[in-house]
């Protein structure tokens, strides 16, 4: 992957379609775990490749150019986040009117109850090591061919799956100190 990244730098335009297409699909499952709407998911990941064109000259470890896309993409869509703030975009008027709305809105104690749920899983997610949040992310939204994520994450395949492991049992464990009566945390 490294020489592909330099021939990119270099300015060849075959290695840089090899890039978009061992890559473009990593990006889209990143920003999507951010609940973007789709034109909005679009952005992310063509801001992210408009950033990777601006910096790749500079990148100081070509090898690992995946986990370099994986952080910019995150940090693109909470730029979008907060960019968005709580805007509500549709063409459809009806989601507006709660009168018509299909499903009823969750009530109270199931929105406290759900709240509360995912505060913990991201507390207890976000004080995971970086290897084993990167991992995560990219096994559970986009799950690439092992030897891509090998790639992006500069370990052995083999390693992949008893890493992932650990980080599950680290995170088990996160949530359960977190609440020792929920028994599997609750999740």
């Amino acid at each position: 992957m490294a020489a592909t990244v330099r021939r990119a730098a270099a300015g060849d335009k075959t290695a840089w379609d090899e890039l978009v297409v061992d890559f473009s699909r990593m990006l889209w499952g990143v920003a999507s775990t951010y609940r973007l709407g789709r034109a909005d998911t679009a952005e992310v990941v063509q801001t992210t490749w408009l950033r990777l064109v601006e910096n790749l000259g500079k990148i100081d470890r070509p090898e690992a150019v995946g986990g370099w896309l994986v952080t910019t993409a995150r940090r693109e869509a909470l730029r979008t986040l907060r960019l968005r703030g709580r805007e509500l975009t549709t063409d459809d008027e009806a989601q507006l009117d709660r009168e018509t709305a299909q499903e009823p809105s969750p009530g109270p104690e199931e929105r406290a109850i759900t709240t509360d749920r995912n505060r913990r899983l991201w507390s207890a997610f976000e004080l995971l090591p970086d290897n084993c949040r990167t991992l995560l992310r990219l096994l559970v939204v986009d799950t690439p061919p092992y030897a891509r994520v090998a790639a992006t994450l500069d370990m052995p395949v083999g390693s992949i799956g008893p890493t992932r492991a650990r980080c599950l049992d680290k995170l088990r464990r996160l949530l359960a100190r977190d609440d020792p009566t929920a028994g599997d945390g609750g999740f």
